[in-house]
């Protein structure tokens, strides 16, 4: 039943990139950490603090600090780079391009405070387009994990993952539910619930608010699948086929602008092998701003009630074929 997952406790995905980086540090000593003068908010504190030669303060020099990090890769340097997700990517989209990407660079773009539950700062900072901007990248690994543990655990496992890899998490203390002692595979989706009426695809935050839906959902008398697409790129696209086939509807959720994200790549799987109604959970191409994180994601129609409001017309389009 999805009512039986429940959370362990609340805490910051951000915090759980900290915990992380410091145990990839600890289990591999080629592994350094850059900042671009965000080092409290990024929770590097603790890495500094036992590795303080490994650690380099660019200050706020986006650009220069993604041309650091590629040249370190030549001498066989593991770099983490981190800010915000809107300086991780819009801000420096080039320099990732062509020193990174293109060049098949060995750096970890680990971005926090990304989509609407940055809050306060407002439209500025609340990037909607970087999972798309990323995944267009040739060579690119595109991760969002859902919640501290699994920041954590994907944090450690992307410094054994060979190339370039945007790894994006966020600001607010969210619901902790999955493993503490998980292994994180790349490109692998992780099933948490299994049902026959629809597919619930999400990924980030929008993976507990899936869950929250799916209780209602199923007080309705709906079976759900509930999907985390961890991994936006390489995608899981077997038990992505193999889901719709059951259940055949879906819905998609997603911190980020509809357009190019998470529901696109979905829906390119269902359009290229098996045909189903899917429902987009998102931005609608859209600037975000500024507020509390909750009554964000209302207003944009990216909390359990739109997502239980997608399922049941995906459910009923499929009714309706």
């Amino acid at each position: 039943m999805v009512k039986d997952i429940k959370p362990l406790n609340e805490k910051e995905t951000r915090a759980g990139f900290g915990e992380g980086i410091l145990e990839a540090g600890r289990r591999n000593p080629n592994v350094v950490a850059l900042t671009a003068d965000l080092l409290g908010s990024m929770k590097l504190n603790a890495f500094i603090k036992e590795f303080p030669d490994r650690f380099v303060q660019v200050g706020i020099a986006e650009a220069n600090m993604i041309g650091i990090a590629a040249g370190m890769t030549i001498g066989g340097k593991i770099p983490y780079t981190t800010t915000f997700a809107n300086f991780s990517t819009g801000r420096v989209y080039d320099q990732i391009r062509q020193s990174v990407a293109y060049s098949d660079k060995n750096v970890k773009i680990c971005a926090s405070h990304a989509g609407l539950t940055l809050g306060e700062d407002g439209a500025t900072h609340q990037i909607l387009e970087d999972i798309g901007m990323m995944k267009m990248l040739p060579g690119m690994t595109v991760i969002v994990p859902c919640d501290f543990n699994q920041t954590k655990a994907a944090t450690i496992a992307i410094a054994e993952h060979h190339g370039p890899v945007y790894l994006r998490f966020g600001r607010p203390k969210w619901p902790n539910f999955t493993p503490e002692d998980q292994q994180f595979e790349v490109g692998k989706a992780q099933i948490l619930h299994e049902g026959t009426d629809v597919t619930l695809f999400a990924c980030g935050h929008m993976v507990w608010l899936s869950i929250e839906a799916g209780k209602i959902l199923e007080e309705r008398g709906y079976s759900v699948e509930i999907i985390n697409i961890h991994t936006i790129k390489p995608l899981d696209e077997a038990a992505v086929l193999a889901s719709i086939k059951k259940t055949g509807c879906a819905v998609t959720a997603e911190e980020h602008n509809v357009l190019g994200g998470l529901g696109d790549s979905i829906a390119q799987v269902a359009a290229r092998n098996h045909v189903v109604p899917i429902e987009y959970v998102g931005t609608e191409d859209t600037f975000g701003e500024s507020g509390k994180p909750l009554e964000l994601l209302k207003k944009y129609g990216l909390d359990a009630d739109h997502i239980v409001a997608a399922a049941e017309k995906a459910i009923a389009r499929k009714k309706a074929k």
